[in-house]
């Protein structure tokens, strides 16, 4: 079972930006689609975003559309998510998964062949 690492979370002002990181080590995402999910305070894990193997599908929650970007480089293994204008109701664990299935909107986070552990993301108003 492959564990994905994530980076790149931390405290941020609302309307700030950060770059989150999903690593494979010793692995390889070869083939697989990959997508973000996130837990807030209180609230269940939810999809926020995904892309397929090539890297030409994307796909996106409607709460972060147009203010996120999900993006992937297979050469370096690496699955990345920048987020712009984030705000306090961004605020969550996000976490990285892949799925040899496609993974869009409305995928459980349950049905994900593999996951992180998760990086926090915080933003203050």
């Amino acid at each position: 079972q492959v564990q994905l690492a994530e980076s790149g979370g931390g405290l941020v002002q609302a309307g700030g930006s950060l770059k989150l990181s999903c690593a494979a080590p010793g692995r390889t995402l070869n083939g697989y689609c990959m997508g973000w999910f996130r837990q807030g305070p209180g609230k269940e894990r939810e999809f926020v975003a995904a892309i397929n193997w090539s890297g030409d599908v994307t796909y996106y929650a409607e709460a972060v559309k147009l203010r996120f970007t999900i993006s992937r480089d297979n050469g370096k293994n690496m699955v990345y998510l920048q987020m712009n204008r984030l705000q306090p109701v961004d605020t969550a664990v996000y976490y990285c998964a892949a799925d040899f299935a496609p993974i869009r909107p409305g995928s459980r986070w349950g049905d994900m062949d593999y996951w992180g552990k998760g990086t926090l993301v915080t933003v203050s108003s």
